[in-house]
């Protein structure tokens, strides 16, 4: 009996020491994840330390504050903007019944798959002298009125059109989920549809709407291609000129920092409007927002509101962008071309199974790591899609040249011209995007890992069979599309992607986005339609993947 007492506690002493063992396994990995992830952010912050560049001083005083004040405006009107056309396209296809209502629903989120500085290129074409707007004017008489559109409002009209589905995604979901028992309550108060929009719904979908907000703002302020093709000094086109034109990558350094301070404070916000309102959340309405039928001019009325930003955000940019595709086809569609698009779609695909496979270890090795502080650490990992693609460059092109540097000195001694190994590669740019959009390939994954029982690793513990073998045989059937979905978002937003595109790729790389940039600098906006086609319709699947998700939700 004693002896098997002591075989007992001695067992379970071997469990409790090969938990702790695994849990700081785990924990290693997930830490060094992370530090791995963040060092772009934390290289640009020791670099301060360093100083400016020479420049510093002129920028500070001629330079520094157009790009605040650009950046403002730029903020305060694609707020407004954002808001008009999101809230209430949000709230009239959840609340009424008019004509085409279902497909508005999804032709919405279009816009989405459209980026702004193509949409920019478009609407350039559109109100340009001897452009579509001009030619059909000139058909009426009526061509001497001009629409100048190369200007910070031309800009914040153009960012707007093309990011309002953010806000209207979010608002819909609140409209959907939480409007039915509100709606109700202020009916038997006797209170008019008007009014409990304005007093109960809106202020009620404040923090939904403001997230939805944040993520515009933070793609305003991401933006290169439209503002350097419109001609607005913004933070970003002082990044990239700091670095190119002035060749100082410390007051690149300095004015990243500034741009990730105030992309903090936006995020900051965000955060203090859904614990503000919290409780907002707290119950989800199970049944559906009863919608009003509409009659006569009223449902004509609200089905040119709904369809206006769905002709301004995809329609129009569309149409021009074909009209001139059919012009240079000819001239632009050649072997060329089908190589460069081959290339971008293995550039993409390529980043999106690296950024699937980082966001998979980090999820997985924290959920194995039994310490709470790992679980939320974790999560650290996934602010690199809050930062700004120019500045996440500048913070992995500067060490990867200092490590490059190091190591040929190292492999001159015994002889070796090793060469650059790491910038101007595709393992910086591959590394590049991982750390932009983990977040986009961790959420999808994540939401479905939670759907999985915990009790099937708990089995497969018993069973004595470890964490990967349980993941490889169990869990990961179970995620597949979750994980699908992942690498499908990753992949559209790699091919979307400018600014951080431009600065790392190598020198005999292209990507589409690239291409039509380009074509655009170079006055060669007609030529550029054929690569932002190929990337609008490419990235439309995982748009009506993502209207599917809120319809199924």
């Amino acid at each position: 009996m004693k002896q098997a007492g002591n075989n007992k506690k001695s067992s379970l002493i071997t469990r409790l020491n090969r938990l702790v063992r695994d849990t700081n396994k785990w924990s290693v990995f997930t830490l060094a994840i992370v530090l791995f992830l963040a060092l772009p952010i934390l290289f640009i912050g020791v670099e301060l330390f360093a100083g400016p560049g020479e420049s510093w001083n002129h920028i500070t005083e001629y330079l520094l504050p157009e790009y605040i004040l650009n950046s403002l405006y730029l903020i305060v009107f694609c707020s407004l903007l954002v808001l008009i056309f999101g809230v209430s396209s949000a709230w009239f296809v959840s609340r009424f019944e008019f004509p085409l209502r279902k497909q508005m629903e999804w032709l919405l989120i279009l816009p989405l798959a459209i980026p702004s500085y193509i949409v920019g290129y478009a609407y350039a074409g559109i109100f340009d002298y001897g452009g579509s707007l001009n030619l059909i004017l000139r058909y009426f008489n009526l061509d001497f009125i001009r629409i100048d559109v190369m200007n910070k409002a031309g800009l914040a009209f153009v960012l707007s059109i093309s990011l309002f589905p953010y806000v209207y995604v979010s608002a819909r979901a609140f409209f959907l989920n939480q409007a039915n028992n509100l709606l109700e309550a202020s009916k038997m108060l006797g209170v008019g549809e008007a009014k409990s929009f304005f007093k109960l719904m809106l202020p009620l979908a404040r923090p939904a709407v403001v997230a939805g907000l944040v993520l515009v703002l933070m793609e305003v302020l991401n933006d290169y291609g439209a503002a350097k093709y419109y001609g607005v000094n913004t933070f970003t086109t002082g990044i990239f000129r700091s670095w190119f034109s002035l060749e100082e990558p410390q007051t690149a350094v300095y004015l990243s920092a500034i741009l990730v301070v105030i992309i903090l404070a936006l995020i900051l916000f965000e955060k203090w409007q859904v614990r503000k309102m919290k409780f907002n959340s707290a119950k989800t309405n199970n049944t559906q927002l009863e919608r009003k039928e509409t009659k006569g001019s009223q449902k004509w009325l609200i089905f040119s509101v709904v369809m206006l930003p769905v002709l301004l955000g995809f329609i129009l940019p569309v149409a021009q962008l074909i009209y001139w595709a059919t012009i240079t086809a000819s001239t632009v569609f050649d072997t060329a071309f089908i190589m460069l698009s081959l290339q971008s779609f293995g550039i993409a695909i390529s980043s999106a199974i690296i950024t699937v496979f980082f966001a998979l270890l980090l999820i997985y090795f924290s959920k194995w790591s039994a310490l709470n502080f790992i679980k939320n650490t974790a999560k650290v990992g996934v602010l690199g899609y809050a930062i700004p693609g120019a500045v996440i460059a500048i913070g992995i092109m500067l060490p990867t040249i200092a490590f490059d540097k190091w190591l040929i000195q190292i492999l001159g001694q015994f002889g070796i011209d090793s060469g650059l190994i790491i910038n101007g590669t595709l393992i910086a740019l591959f590394y590049a995007y991982a750390v932009r959009f983990l977040a986009v390939a961790y959420h999808p994954i994540d939401s479905t890992a939670l759907k999985v029982s915990e009790s099937i690793p708990d089995s497969s513990k018993v069973l004595g069979v470890g964490h990967l073998k349980t993941f490889r045989k169990i869990e990961f059937p179970l995620i597949k599309t979750g994980v699908f979905s992942a690498v499908i978002l990753v992949f559209i937003d790699v091919m979307k992607e400018l600014p951080l595109t431009l600065i790392l790729k190598p020198y005999h790389v292209d990507t589409l986005a690239v291409k039509a940039f380009e074509y655009a600098s170079d006055e060669m906006v007609m030529e550029a339609s054929i690569p932002s086609l190929f990337i609008i319709f490419t990235a439309m699947i995982p748009v009506i993947f993502l209207n599917k998700l809120l319809i199924n939700k």
